[in-house]
């Protein structure tokens, strides 16, 4: 797939504290024209999580490829593109056994160490963070830097594997982060400033130049 430059995640807390409807939000990242999209929530209960997916996904169509955080059969059962686990989510190689050689897989990483461990599974795409500050997830980690950025850019560049950033990332912020040698910038709570529609094509104007 070609990777895009902005990879948008609808988090529903967030959304629930901002007085959005998360499938109001989609339909503007969609409108948008985002073509990559996260759909993240860690205290709905699972019945709601696979309804909102299964939404998101049928909404999307064609236009864009719609992953699930943390839970593969969410993923498996909406008709997602794939998965998005963490540190302490099920191991990658386990969510393949559920999703198939096919579908995407991301793993977030903190550290150099977890990096390279993460390039020794089976992923589609590997995100380091938080890069800045951030208050919309809790990680248990500090800020890493820009410069865990790039080194994690530079091991990641003989395999292909695509490198997302995320945490406290702004559209101010957008460009260096790519300029480090992220593939994209992964955004949560900047995309929700105003209209959510205008915010994302803001994002896609300026890192596609």
């Amino acid at each position: 797939m070609t990777w895009p430059p902005l990879y948008a995640v609808l988090d529903v807390e967030t959304c629930g504290r901002e007085g959005r409807d998360p499938l109001g939000v989609a339909d503007a990242f969609l409108d948008a024209g985002v073509t990559l999209l996260q759909v993240r929530a860690k205290a709905l209960p699972s019945g709601a999580f696979l309804d909102l997916s299964s939404a998101i996904v049928r909404r999307a169509g064609t236009r864009a490829r719609i992953i699930v955080n943390d839970r593969a059969d969410i993923a498996l059962l909406s008709g997602a593109a794939g998965v998005h686990v963490g540190q302490d989510d099920l191991a990658v190689e386990d969510v393949r056994r559920l999703v198939g050689v096919e579908a995407i897989v991301g793993v977030s990483t903190h550290s150099v160490e977890q990096a390279e461990a993460a390039l020794r599974q089976p992923i589609s795409y590997i995100a380091i963070g938080p890069v800045f500050g951030t208050s919309t997830k809790e990680t248990g980690y500090s800020a890493v830097g820009l410069e865990l950025v790039s080194a994690v850019a530079r091991l990641a560049a003989g395999s292909e594997v695509p490198v997302v950033a995320i945490g406290g990332i702004t559209l101010d912020r957008a460009p260096g982060v790519i300029a480090t040698g992220a593939s994209s910038v992964c955004v949560i709570s900047d995309l929700l400033r105003g209209d959510p529609a205008a915010r994302a094509r803001a994002y896609l104007e300026t890192l596609t130049g």
